[in-house]
Formats: structure tokens, C-alpha cells, sequence
């Protein structure tokens, strides 16, 4: 079984608890206008590599690993494209006792049967998924990643009903994502939901800016700069984020 793989980070510390073994994977449906990683959109290209490789590699971090109480996660890109490939190697990882996490914009969830067979023999061997809601305005998050948020929703309530770990996450981006009242209607939504044990806000920023400029590709939210501690603060307090 083999992945279409963008990168790995060994020892990462935002992707969920503990130091994380962090494999962003290649091919994404979204196209987020702030994506810091537009380089992982196409699917089919990236990197080969089996879960034997991937599991080899991991496992000379594992002390360390551990000893943080971290695992791996699963990033891109969209990691559920490729759901065979991640039952496989999460598989592999229960055996090690190794904490499995997955960070999600489920912007590729279907209620196909096939699919759905799928995702639940992935969230067997799932122990965290970091569910990345961008909007809560379907018409503002059709604008901002180019797909209706309908699906993305509905992967959200799903993964209540399964008692699946989540933590939200949602990137803060002034005149985009920032709006009081929407983030309000944020907020109500995620009430609804029983599993969630933790809500981030991420501020933007504009690392990856220089990606798009590579890729020929026109950065859409130039002149917007990242928000301010008071702006963060607020919607923290709103969503009732860490």
C-alpha cells in the first residue's frame, strides 16, 4: 500500500498533544485563498512511499515520541483522499501503541456507502481528529475555498455522533473569517456537538505566501495582514477557545 506523500515533519508540536511524527499528504479538493500549502493540491503527484517506510522512519523518533505522550498525524493536503492508505498505516501504528490523529478540513466527506464503510474502519484505529472549520457562512465559504461547507458540517456531526475526539480549529483571517455575528453563529454550532475537547483559533499569517508566487499562482488575499492580539482575543472568547 502506498501514499502520494508532500513531506514529513519528525518532531512536530502544533498538530495535536505530545511531540507529533507529522505526514502531510498530497492532493486537496479546497482551494483556500490563505492556504500556506498550495503545493500539496494536485493529487496523484507527491512523493510514493509504502506505510512499511513510513512506519521505519517513524519508528527511530519513537522514545521521544512517547515519552511527550505524542503520536502521529496525519496532514496535507487532504489525508481523507486517501483513506485507504491511512487505515493501512494507522493500522500499523495501534500495533506500536502509537496515538493516531488525523487534521481534516473533510472537505472531501461523502455519504457515498462505499466511503462510509471506509471512514469507520479508519476511526477504529483513530485516536484524534483536528477538524479545520473555515466558515460557518456557506456563501462565504464557497468564496473563500471554493466549495459549499454543507459536506464539512455534516462530517462534524457525524463524528459526534461516533464519539470521535475532535479539536476545532479555525483560521482567523481579518474581513474574512473574523466577523462577529459569524463567528457567533460559529460558536452555536459547535455547541451542538458533543465530542469536542478543545477549540483553536489559528491566526493567519502569511508564511506561505511565497508558494502561490512560485506556482504562478495569484495570492488572493495580498495587502490583508495578519490579525491583531485584541481581534485574536475576541473571537477567542467567543468560541471559547484555548
Amino acid at each position: 500500500m502506498k501514499g502520494f506523500i508532500h513531506s514529513i515533519e519528525s518532531c512536530g508540536t502544533v498538530d495535536g498533544p505530545g511531540i507529533r511524527y507529522v505526514v502531510f499528504t498530497q492532493g486537496c479538493l479546497l482551494r483556500c485563498q490563505y492556504c500556506h500549502n498550495a503545493d500539496t493540491w494536485e493529487i496523484g503527484k507527491g512523493k510514493e512511499m509504502t506505510v512499511d517506510e513510513i512506519i521505519a522512519d517513524l519508528q527511530t523518533y519513537l522514545p521521544f515520541i512517547k515519552a511527550s505522550g505524542g503520536g502521529i498525524t496525519i496532514s496535507g493536503g487532504e489525508p481523507l483522499l486517501q483513506i485507504d492508505f491511512l487505515i493501512e498505516l494507522f493500522k500499523r501504528c495501534k500495533e506500536l501503541g502509537i496515538h493516531t490523529t488525523i487534521d481534516s478540513s473533510g472537505g472531501c466527506y461523502t455519504e457515498e456507502e462505499t466511503f462510509q464503510r471506509k471512514l469507520d474502519e479508519l476511526l477504529k484505529y483513530t485516536d484524534l481528529i483536528l477538524l479545520d472549520l473555515k466558515h460557518i457562512d456557506e456563501k462565504k465559504h464557497r468564496k473563500l475555498t471554493g466549495k459549499t461547507n454543507q459536506h464539512i458540517l455534516k462530517f462534524a456531526q457525524l463524528l459526534s455522533e461516533k464519539g470521535v475526539p475532535v479539536w476545532i480549529r479555525h483560521v482567523l483571517v481579518p474581513t474574512v473569517t473574523d466577523d462577529e455575528e459569524d463567528l457567533r453563529r460559529l460558536a452555536d454550532f459547535i455547541r451542538t456537538l458533543k465530542n469536542v475537547e478543545k477549540i483553536e483559533i489559528l491566526p493567519y499569517h502569511k508564511l506561505g505566501v511565497y508558494k502561490w508566487k512560485e506556482l504562478g499562482l495569484t495570492y488572493p488575499l495580498e495587502g490583508i495582514e495578519p490579525p491583531t492580539e485584541e481581534t485574536v482575543r475576541k473571537a477567542r472568547a467567543i468560541l471559547g477557545a484555548v
